[in-house]
């Protein structure tokens, strides 16, 4: 909780995530896991949202970042996006190459953590990912990637990045290393444990679960995730949108976990030295 010695009231940042599916790394729905953290008011996320909907004009009661990512509402989207938009400057956004990330667990885990603190010893992994499916083939590779997948999950390995993005929020939002109050969209993933140990972390003051139709900054947290998971996906897969990574790599966390060197490059990711996992 907040130290009652601050006359202050902590900075309160609103975050949701999209591709979330817990650590199943691979062979899932979604590449890219995504967490964004919006530092807006209540009443300019609220007039965001309206004037969304004024430009949209869909007859869904809550939007989505399905609603920004069709073709006809691009303009709308790169609007949202953009520098005369509402939320350049209060927000970021956590992007995760999920195969990336299990190639980063599974070195720790056969290294058993040996090494700096905090430093992932990257090379293995990064040879790994770059050169996998064409050492051993796509299939023979995608059936190593679920078997080790499966290895460090019952092996206890938490490879779930929600946790981590968390704790990158209230790093990032956490400006003289004053803590800031997390006010998040609800999740399973975020069990009572994890949540108690998140909040043993000095920058998070708070960690607090509403339900997203109750606070609009949790909506525009979603439509960030949402369109920041599709735009860097598209990218991974080779597919990458020039204008609309250019818009995106201002918002995205250098503390992001990613392993392609293309889209990487794109979305402004130092992708060739070692990685902070927190």
């Amino acid at each position: 909780m907040v130290d009652g010695s601050s006359s202050a009231p902590a900075r309160e940042i609103a975050c949701d995530e999209s591709g979330s599916e817990g650590d199943r790394l691979v062979d899932g729905n979604t590449a890219v896991f995504s967490h964004a953290g919006v530092s807006l008011s209540v009443d300019a996320a609220a007039a965001c949202i309206a004037e969304i909907r004024e430009q949209v004009r869909s007859p869904a009661v809550e939007y989505k970042a399905n609603h920004l990512l069709r073709g006809k509402h691009r303009r709308v989207l790169e609007w949202f996006l953009g520098c005369s938009g509402p939320v350049l400057g209060h927000a970021h956004v956590y992007v995760v190459d999920k195969e990336y990330l299990l190639l980063v667990r599974l070195g720790e885990f056969l290294s058993n953590g040996r090494g700096p603190p905090g430093l992932v010893p990257v090379d293995g992994a990064r040879q790994l990912y770059e050169s996998g499916s064409q050492l051993f083939g796509v299939e023979r590779w995608r059936s190593f990637l679920v078997a080790a997948n499966d290895v460090l999950r019952r092996r206890g390995v938490d490879l779930d990045p929600l946790p981590s993005a968390v704790g990158h929020a209230a790093a990032r939002w956490s400006h003289g290393g004053e803590p800031v109050v997390i006010v998040h969209d609800r999740q399973n993933a975020l069990t009572p444990e994890r949540v108690a140990r998140l909040q043993k972390r000095r920058d998070l003051a708070d960690l607090r679960f509403v339900a997203s139709h109750t606070d609009p900054r949790i909506q525009i947290a979603d439509y960030i995730a949402g369109v920041a998971r599709a735009i860097a996906e598209d990218a991974l897969r080779g597919r990458g949108d020039p204008t609309l990574l250019g818009l995106l790599s201002p918002y995205v966390d250098p503390a992001s976990v990613w392993g392609d060197q293309v889209s990487g490059s794109a979305l402004e990711l130092a992708t060739s030295s070692g990685t902070t996992i927190s």
